[in-house]
């Protein structure tokens, strides 16, 4: 991991304030972020906070970011210090919160827990310094100060860096999907997914009809007859042609028998 500059924000500042540097190269060098470092230059991030030169305190050269503002894809190189400071090993504790900054937190937590409900109540403490009580309070919404209690990003109010925030939602989703995979392993393994045999429903049985419904094909002809051969014995009547004379002689015949 590269050096970071002594006192990055306040170097940011003066970065912004005294140089044409793009964001990306004033973020890259102070190791921000580069929305942090527009929320800089728009007045949102480190308010109060004053510029630091870091020329003066031999972090940073003057051909060097001359280099940088003739290239905007040039990255600033920290200077080597004259003096070899070893590395103070410290134990890490929990972040430290600004006395200003406290009454903000109950606002950062809210606005965590509803942008990020995959974090864990430790990475809530991590990023912005409170206890697990006050985040259960304020998630259950009995907190005493709850009615006043507003979303508010914690990059903004200075609790926490933006990259620190991007770290830990990549871990929390990280952790997600690990659980997710574990839970379709173990459901593999005790059964309970059922095969697709099982879960396709089978088709419907086709159910005979009862004995005495069903009747003889010649049952039925007895009883309604042919139509086809009905239809042909009226077709003949209707084609005969009867002899008027015929007629009217079988009517005197059957007169004179009377």
């Amino acid at each position: 991991m590269s050096k970071m500059p002594l006192m990055p924000k306040a170097t940011a500042v003066w970065l912004v304030e005294n140089t044409s540097l793009t964001f990306e190269q004033v973020a890259d060098f102070c190791h921000l972020h580069e929305l942090e470092v527009k929320g800089i230059a728009d007045g949102d991030v480190a308010q109060g906070i004053k510029g630091m030169d870091p020329v003066t305190s031999g972090q940073l050269s003057r051909d060097e970011i001359e280099r940088g503002q003739a290239d905007s894809a040039y990255r600033l190189k920290l200077s080597e210090p004259k003096v070899a400071i070893p590395e103070v090993k410290t134990k890490r504790g929990p972040r430290y919160t600004p006395v200003s900054r406290r009454q903000d937190r109950p606002d950062a937590i809210w606005w965590l827990l509803r942008n990020h409900p995959e974090l864990t109540d430790s990475q809530i403490m991590k990023l912005v310094g409170t206890t697990k009580p006050t985040i259960q309070a304020i998630r259950d919404r009995s907190h005493w100060n709850s009615t006043n209690i507003k979303p508010v990003d914690p990059v903004t109010l200075g609790l926490c860096r933006q990259l620190e925030l991007d770290a830990e939602v990549q871990k929390a989703a990280l952790r997600l999907e690990r659980e997710q995979k574990e839970k379709e392993k173990e459901a593999r393994k005790s059964g309970t997914l059922l095969p697709a045999a099982a879960t396709v429903e089978p088709p419907a049985p086709v159910v005979a009809a009862p004995e005495e419904v069903r009747a003889p094909v010649a049952d039925l002809k007895s009883v309604f007859g042919s139509a086809p051969a009905k239809r042909a014995v009226e077709d003949e009547e209707e084609e005969k042609v009867y002899d008027p004379a015929a007629v009217f002689s079988r009517l005197k015949d059957s007169s004179g028998d009377k």
